[in-house]
């Protein structure tokens, strides 16, 4: 008997200690709900608002994962705080875990931080034609760890954000326009004058060239086996290369047409008859004997 008294009388402890956090335990549920309520109700709002205006695509999910996780750590904080538990400690306790990741997932962190860094600066978005880490194509996706490029192979490459964010970009899509520069060779025996025509012509006759900046056909270099032209123009991304296949085809079917020879490199090769050296040679002495100096 006495020990159900004692479990008695510890049940009505427990029961009388349950009742008085009761009401604690209600607000801490009724903010939680309250609160996931809100963070639903501010995201569904962002979103409006990135649909309103252009955004980049990888801003809009970076701003609304950021802005998610933010909020729910602070619920998450008051919820706790709500309960009785020391905002201090709870801190604290935050931070020992916070440190202890970073320091396993060091790598991961820096292409984080790179991820960051190239969602924030954009150096370049998605649909971009860059050249970074040895590799050229077209930009498919920024996450925040990697990004994803198609070359032109249709192969997909993925770079690391860390070492993307820490090494030179070329990016060939921001201006809307890229500079060709095709060389062409002739002989030294043609008409310089005539093949400068002839690339002219073939320049100004293309209506996806850009007139301005004003294209130009220079004479570029007198090289070994030939006189070099330097076509130069101005043009679309999305023209750009077709132009370039078109051009170096026409050029020379046209430079052929005018005349003009299109040298490859060689090498003039003499042979001597060794006899008449030779005999040269024995004459040679002998004169030096005859008529010494």
């Amino acid at each position: 008997m006495d020990k159900l008294n004692n479990w008695g009388e510890i049940a009505k402890q427990y029961a009388n200690k349950l009742i008085d956090y009761l009401p604690t335990l209600v607000g801490a549920i009724l903010l939680l709900i309250v609160g996931l309520w809100l963070i639903k109700l501010i995201l569904k709002y962002l979103t409006k608002l990135f649909d309103k205006k252009d955004y980049d695509p990888t801003l809009e999910r970076f701003t609304l994962n950021v802005s998610s996780g933010g909020l729910k750590i602070l619920l998450f904080v008051l919820v706790i705080t709500q309960l009785g538990v020391e905002s201090a400690s709870l801190v604290a306790a935050i931070g020992a875990a916070a440190l202890a990741i970073g320091l396993a997932l060091q790598g991961s962190l820096s292409n984080f931080a790179g991820g960051v860094l190239i969602i924030v600066l954009k150096p370049f978005k998605i649909g971009d034609f860059i050249e970074a880490q040895g590799t050229s194509g077209t930009v498919v996706e920024i996450s925040l760890f990697y990004t994803k490029i198609d070359t032109f192979g249709n192969q997909r490459v993925v770079i690391p954000n860390g070492q993307l964010s820490n090494d030179n970009i070329t990016n060939y899509s921001f201006n809307g326009t890229r500079r060709e520069k095709l060389s062409f060779g002739i002989s030294y025996d043609d008409d310089i004058k005539k093949a400068k025509e002839v690339l002219t012509q073939l320049v100004m006759e293309q209506d996806l060239i850009l007139k301005e900046p004003e294209p130009q056909v220079l004479v570029a270099e007198l090289g070994d086996s030939s006189v070099n032209f330097s076509v130069r123009y101005f043009a679309k991304n999305e023209d750009f290369w077709n132009l370039h296949w078109m051009m170096i085809e026409e050029a020379k079917y046209r430079l052929e047409a005018a005349g003009m020879t299109i040298p490859y490199p060689q090498r003039d090769v003499y042979l001597y008859d060794q006899t008449k050296m030779r005999g040269t040679v024995e004459k040679s002495e002998k004169t030096k004997k005859i008529n010494p100096q």
